[in-house]
């Protein structure tokens, strides 16, 4: 689960989609919560018209906040993913974006995203945080379970707690009146990104790489904020400590290569080794190169890199660089830029 530390703690067709999520009619109902009350002022959806709170009357409707590099919610998607297909007449799952970096506000990127990862029930773009404020959350992933006469029943953040979410939504459906509610839960099994974590296995946190929320930090040379610099790799990282070699520009939200090559460092314990970047200019594209303990990945490659480490960056999102078999045990990673002009946001494990 991950919090908003700046706030708080440090496709169907479009016919088919209007009918499918007619509610009884655009009437005002002033009982209708001020949470979904949010959505009326919303002016950017993807596979779905508008949706207005009154327009959802009647029906249960699942509020899923979301971002799309976010690997907690990525993990959680196949069950979100799964309810809108298991009851596409009475439950309603709408999705609301809200970015925590600088190129998910981009309508571009996200409708992107929402393609490569099979989305479509309703998105609306949160932008602005006006839905996520009207909500007062917290927290990516989050789901909000709201009745058929508009009122918030039942919240759930972060990951897991996948069967008592359903339970949630079946009886909801029961109080509305639905009869003959299917009271199995569904049974998924994500793969990819969206593979349940090694969570017994996972002992490296969530690591940003802008100076507004750095730690860990362990090059030889101290962090200089918003100037490019020349950094060196220390002789030895301790488990979690991470490092730059080269010529960087440390920003507030992303580290920027400012000349080719350049280094990223990290000794970290997990299966899974995910980066956010992307790169500085979107016609552009960065080449870079992975290795762990100083070898090629090989079996332990990730999804975006192949057996010898090689790999791309061409378009802003989260790039899997390891996934490695048991046993897990302390390991550094290296990825090194052959190209300039990459921003790295931070690092994420599973």
């Amino acid at each position: 689960m991950k919090p908003d530390r700046r706030r708080f703690l440090g496709s169907a067709a479009m016919a088919m989609t209007a009918a499918r999520f007619g509610g009884r009619g655009a009437q005002t109902n002033s009982r209708v919560s001020r949470e979904l009350r949010a959505l009326d002022r919303a002016t950017h959806w993807l596979n779905s018209p508008p949706l207005s709170a009154a327009h959802l009357l009647g029906k249960v409707v699942v509020v899923d906040f979301w971002t799309y590099t976010c690997i907690n919610w990525l993990r959680t998607l196949p069950y979100v993913r799964a309810w809108a297909q298991k009851y596409p007449s009475h439950v309603i799952v709408i999705g609301v974006h809200t970015p925590e970096f600088p190129f998910e506000r981009d309508i571009g990127n996200v409708r992107r995203a929402v393609q490569q990862m099979r989305i479509e029930h309703p998105i609306v773009i949160d932008s602005d945080y006006s839905i996520w404020r009207a909500f007062a959350n917290q927290y990516w992933p989050a789901l909000y379970f709201v009745d058929a006469r508009g009122r918030v029943r039942q919240h759930h953040f972060g990951e897991g707690e996948y069967q008592a979410s359903e339970r949630t939504i079946q009886r909801l459906l029961k109080e509305a009146g639905v009869a003959d509610v299917d009271e199995a839960v569904v049974s998924v099994e994500g793969s990819g990104f969206e593979a349940p974590a090694d969570s017994a296995n996972v002992r490296s946190p969530e690591s940003y790489l802008g100076y507004a929320r750095m730690e860990n930090f362990a090059s030889p040379d101290a962090a200089t904020s918003d100037r490019a610099r020349r950094y060196r790799v220390p002789s030895r990282l301790a488990l979690n400590q991470w490092s730059l070699g080269g010529e960087w520009t440390i920003g507030e939200q992303a580290t920027v290569l400012s000349s080719a090559p350049g280094q990223i460092l990290y000794r970290f314990h997990a299966r899974d080794v995910h980066l956010v970047m992307g790169p500085s200019r979107p016609e552009n594209s960065v080449r870079y190169r992975v290795s762990i303990d100083g070898q090629p990945p090989g079996v332990a490659r990730g999804l975006d890199v192949d057996e010898g480490g090689g790999g791309t960056v061409s378009e802003p999102r989260l790039y899997q660089l390891i996934r490695q078999p048991r046993p897990i045990v302390d390991r550094q990673l290296t990825i090194e830029f052959l190209d300039p002009g990459v921003e790295a946001f931070s690092f994420t494990f599973g």
